[in-house]
């Protein structure tokens, strides 16, 4: 069992920054994939982004390329998610997700999610 809480949401203007974080409990955290989603209102969820269990490996959804990065501190049980020239249409409930195996972009496969974190991007 693995539980997860993300922080670090907020209301920002059009090209700011924030760093997500997502804290698990459980002696196991160094042994999953991590992944961030996001999800808007009326749509459906979305992958954003996700590292593996090392951290030697990184994938990112092409729409967040080059502005999100992910990251991970096993010694904290902790991985993040530093947003930077943030955009409106980056507003969405953010989520991180474990994986038992290797970095996805397919929601179905990941095992446990945080409730989630609120994050507003005004122009």
């Amino acid at each position: 069992q693995v539980q997860l809480v993300e922080s670090g949401g907020g209301l920002v203007q059009a090209g700011g920054s924030l760093r997500l974080s997502c804290a698990a409990s459980g002696r196991t955290f160094s042994s999953y994939a991590m992944g961030w989603f996001r999800q808007a209102p009326g749509k459906e969820r979305e992958f954003v982004a996700a590292i593996s269990w090392s951290g030697g490996s990184t994938y990112y959804a092409d729409s967040v390329k080059g502005r999100f990065t992910i990251s991970r501190d096993n010694a904290k049980n902790t991985v993040y998610l530093q947003m930077n020239s943030l955009k409106p249409e980056d507003t969405a409930v953010y989520y991180c997700a474990t994986h038992r195996d290797h970095v996805s972009d397919y929601w179905y496969e990941y095992d446990y999610w945080g409730q989630g974190t609120q994050v507003t991007v005004s122009s």
